[in-house]
């Protein structure tokens, strides 16, 4: 029994009884979870195969994460002091920059920490804002259930709060999380039963709900007023040739020093946080392997058609890899282990569908041209069928072996 329990048990005898405490025992104990042990627990060994858990597992990932979130407040902060410095601008204006004045924090786009605590305060408010309205709406439901809390939304708080520009209204992020938290995964039981990744769900939501402040080339870079497209735009209008023009490198790409998505810019720090859920088996390299199988093959196709028309054509395998949110969607999003394929065989091909249409939708659709986010969706609606002809595929070669 939980140390909260043992407390709600000792201030009044009806909280855990059938009165009209129910209700407010249940809250309690949904809360309680978080931190301690679930109600009902395993007394012997019979069913363990594995000493990792779903708290230890949402943790892991949370960790995983946390390579993205530093480097990613370094480079906003980064791309902002940059073009203020460009702009003659001397201070921040608003809230953050009293905020950062207390700090002593300054807006020099060469040093660290000026870079580091600008970008933070950009960030921040995003992800607390999306972790207290997604708690909220988990306890919620798991209280009305009666059920027990899971750590799920901690994992999908972190990973919206890095999918999203840093210019997002703190309350469009608090509906496009409760939109993914509530549509994406509570209508279908919650976690373990949804069959959309809820980050994705919620990002998709605002994304076609308010295009303009999830895309285009005025909300990449925190300064009012400024546009600046990102590499991906760029590749979009003009290819190679254009990202070359424009003075990017895949070297920028690789340490996240470019405009993007809070935590989609680094691979070193992508890098870093899949090696770590490989090591840990909380990911699957097979769904990895199939999305880089994928975007390889069908990148190169694309290289060997060519286009007079179409600049995307001639984008080559390492260019997509480090540009836009294709390194992050594979590490991240498409090893989602309650959304993806369950199959080891069924996972491969899960992640060669997903590399597939990414660069299918990047190069053959003209109005979208970050394919990564709907693959890995439209990826998701499939995984039951996959699993079901490898299944199948599986009992023909067993019957076939067993037929004499």
């Amino acid at each position: 029994m939980s140390f909260l329990r043992r407390t709600l048990d000792n201030i009044h005898p009806h909280v855990t009884g059938d009165g009209k405490y129910k209700q407010f025992y249940a809250l309690y104990e949904a809360i309680d979870t978080i931190f301690y042990s679930p109600a009902d627990v395993n007394q012997g060994r019979n069913h363990v195969r594995d000493g990792i858990d779903l708290k230890r597992v949402m943790i892991y990932v949370w960790l995983a994460a946390m390579p993205c979130v530093l480097i990613g407040c370094y480079n906003v902060g980064l791309q902002a002091n940059t073009v203020m410095a460009s702009m003659g601008i001397t201070e921040v204006v608003g809230w953050r920059g009293e905020l950062l004045s207390l700090l002593g924090v300054g807006v020099d786009p060469t040093s660290w920490y000026d870079n580091f605590w600008h970008g933070f305060w950009y960030w921040f408010p995003i992800y607390a804002v999306v972790f207290i309205v997604g708690g909220f709406w988990e306890v919620l439901f798991a209280s009305v259930r009666g059920h027990e809390i899971n750590e799920g939304f901690f994992v999908t708080s972190i990973l919206f709060s890095l999918i999203v520009p840093a210019t997002l209204p703190l309350w469009q992020a608090a509906l496009g999380i409760s939109f993914g938290i509530v549509i994406g995964k509570e209508v279908f039981g919650g976690t373990g039963k949804n069959f959309l990744n809820p980050a994705l769900t919620a990002r998709a939501f605002l994304y076609f709900a308010y295009p303009a402040q999830i895309s285009g080339d005025a909300v990449w870079t925190a300064v009012d007023g400024y546009t600046g497209a990102t590499a991906l735009s760029v590749a979009a209008s003009g290819g190679v040739e254009a990202l070359t023009s424009a003075g990017y490198t895949i070297q920028q790409s690789i340490t996240g020093s470019i405009a993007g998505s809070i935590g989609e810019t680094s691979l070193i720090a992508i890098a870093i946080g899949g090696a770590f859920l490989l090591l840990t088996k909380i990911a699957s390299w097979r769904i990895m392997a199939g999305v880089a199988a994928g975007v390889v093959a069908t990148s190169l196709l694309f290289n060997v058609i060519g286009s007079d028309t179409n600049p995307m054509f001639s984008i080559t395998p390492q260019w997509h890899f480090v540009i836009g949110g294709l390194a992050f969607g594979m590490v991240y999003m498409a090893t989602d282990p309650v959304s993806a394929s369950m199959t080891d065989a069924g996972r491969f091909w899960y992640g060669v569908l997903i590399g597939v249409m990414t660069v299918l939708i990047r190069v053959v659709n003209p109005a979208f041209p970050e394919g990564i986010m709907l693959a890995i969706l439209f990826a998701n609606l499939f995984a039951p069928l996959i699993d079901w002809f490898v299944v199948q595929a599986n009992v023909k070669r067993r019957a076939a072996r067993y037929a004499a």
